[in-house]
């Protein structure tokens, strides 16, 4: 399934959806996530199916609502591209490729050249706090095996602000292989990001990502279940 996030992309989600049907023949998902503008119905009008959000959760909780909704239709693979024109459906089968050969759970089509220099400053700081070896930590366009799918759709993956180191140091807390393979992507087709549109965004952003790595989500082994520790004097 492929599943687009969207808040108020009536102007080109159009397109992507379009785009995304000529390029496979599966469902094709709109999170609209409260959108003011007219994206689902612009959405529906392309083909593809919405899912209109009654509260608005952010990309985030956007993405993960796609994710629950995947599994509950018996899916087994999903893709997640941005809705505002940055990400080439052309490249779909790029990202597909390693998960169906199985050499990755997580497939991240990366493009570090796009970012500013402070934004790769930050992405720098983050693999150095981390120990990620990632070049694009911030990439929507993303494919995940079943697994992914189980783990990112759980209520330990709820509640993050950004779909990006948070969910990396899940995956990794789990032991499940992320992969990056390098595409193209383009300008936004308008407006501006809205994780990095201001210098207060960015601090935000910066602070809470370090306070949750900071808090070693996502290093060493999972928990153990209840099973096993009641199986354990």
């Amino acid at each position: 399934m492929i599943l687009i996030p969207a808040h108020n992309e009536a102007a080109t989600v159009g397109t992507i959806v379009a785009q995304v049907r000529q390029c496979c023949d599966q469902p094709v998902v709109v999170i609209d996530d409260c959108s003011t503008d007219e994206t689902a119905e612009v959405a529906l009008a392309a083909g593809a199916s919405v899912l209109p959000l009654p509260l608005q959760l952010g990309a985030w909780g956007a993405i993960q609502t796609g994710l629950r909704y995947a599994l509950d239709q018996g899916c087994h693979l999903a893709i997640t591209l941005d809705a505002d024109g940055q990400h080439e459906p052309a490249w779909l089968g790029d990202l597909l490729e390693p998960i169906v050969a199985g050499r990755a759970d997580v497939v991240i089509g990366a493009f570090p050249a796009r970012a500013s220099r402070a934004r790769r400053i930050a992405w720098g700081y983050f693999r150095w706090l981390t120990g990620l070896g990632l070049e694009d930590i911030t990439s929507g366009f993303r494919a995940y095996n079943h697994q992914a799918m189980i783990l990112l759709a759980s209520r330990e993956a709820s509640l993050l602000d950004y779909q990006d180191v948070g969910v990396l140091l899940i995956l990794h807390r789990h032991g499940l292989h992320t992969l990056e393979v390098p595409v193209p992507m383009q300008p936004r087709m308008q407006g501006a990001s809205r994780v990095f549109d201001s210098w207060w965004t960015v601090g935000k952003y910066m602070l809470q990502t370090s306070l949750l790595c900071l808090a070693r989500v996502g290093y060493g082994r999972a928990p153990p279940s209840i099973d096993e520790t009641s199986s354990n004097p």
